[in-house]
């Protein structure tokens, strides 16, 4: 059996180009003790990702050069050596970028397959989602009432954060998009109060058009003049929940920060970073909270799915460039 696996052959500069990656052809891998054997059916690609290709130190290693590479997966038990853990179980995982994978059991999540779409445990109810709930509701302090403004609203992490606003209670919850479908995304079926194409015109003018009174939280996924356009609207105690700056994120040279930090004195304003692995402490109540929304229909969710293995570079570059609408998937 042949096992079709991505490798990082060199270091990005700017921009990740094909000749960086190869889709490589190896034996099916056998689980060890403790381990179980997945048959891949979903993979993830995230914006974080290509961080992980760079040699920089940073918060998770980089990915090896010739070696598989890693991501969140989903797929069904082929062959088990662990307990716990038996043919025909649905897990989670962070084997991705390939067909097959030998995980660690202790590593690996048992899911259900009944209980949720298999795909929605990547995003919706897995590490994009919880991502969304801890960064408004523990980085950010949401509180009710509050003003929330979300950059990159219509991508997997930027519309659950909305959403969760709205559902506890926001005086008024306002999405940045890059397309103007993707805006009228975010109005009509996710039920942001107001929305703007960002390359339409200067965030700032288009942000203080849509909130006047002010924003009391900003949940940052892109950085750069929306991280600006923020700090210039953020009422007295504001608080910013920096979760990502994909703006940046291909820069060959260091992005200048804003110009109007200042104002984080006037405002009494916080700005934080966060990871989600932090707080993965409050996963049991996100999938009951979430799960719920989700069941009822209150939350909506959209993914953008590549089909096959061989795409899974396109997907991820697809994440770079904006293509996707929610969470992007591929599936095997």
């Amino acid at each position: 059996m042949i096992n079709r696996e991505w490798h990082l052959l060199s270091r990005p500069v700017g921009w990740p180009k094909p000749e960086d990656f190869a889709l490589v052809e190896a034996e099916v891998p056998q689980p060890g003790e403790g381990q179980v054997l997945v048959r891949n059916e979903y993979l993830s690609v995230d914006p974080y990702m290509r961080g992980r290709m760079n040699a920089a130190k940073s918060y998770a290693e980089p990915y090896e050069l010739g070696r598989p590479m890693q991501g969140g997966a989903v797929g069904e038990v082929v062959a088990s050596e662990a307990e716990g853990i038996a043919v025909g179980d649905h897990v989670l995982h962070f084997g991705g970028w390939r067909e097959y994978a030998a995980v660690n059991a202790r590593g690996a999540v048992k899911v259900d397959p009944a209980a949720a779409p298999l795909p929605a445990y990547l995003g919706v109810l897995g590490m994009t989602g919880l991502t969304a709930y801890a960064g408004l509701l523990r980085i950010a302090s949401f509180k009710e009432g509050d003003a929330v403004f979300v950059s990159g609203a219509a991508g997997a992490v930027g519309g659950q954060a909305g959403q969760i606003a709205r559902l506890k209670g926001a005086s008024r919850v306002i999405g940045s998009a890059g397309s103007d479908e993707k805006v009228r995304l975010l109005t009509e079926e996710y039920g942001f109060d107001a929305a703007f194409n960002y390359r339409n015109g200067p965030v700032a003018e288009q942000l203080k058009a849509a909130a006047p009174d002010g924003v009391d939280v900003y949940f940052d996924n892109v950085g750069g003049e929306h991280l600006e356009a923020a700090i210039g609207s953020l009422n007295l105690g504001g608080r910013i929940a920096v979760c990502g700056m994909i703006s940046g994120y291909n820069n060959t040279e260091p992005a200048p920060g804003p110009r109007n930090l200042a104002r984080l004195i006037q405002t009494r304003g916080r700005i934080q970073g966060f990871l989600v692995g932090d707080h993965y402490d409050l996963q049991p109540e996100f999938v009951r909270e979430v799960g719920a929304w989700v069941r009822s229909g209150e939350l909506k969710y959209r993914e953008t799915v590549v089909e096959g293995v061989e795409h899974t570079l396109e997907a991820f570059l697809g994440v770079l460039r904006g293509d996707n609408t929610g969470k992007m998937i591929v599936k095997l």
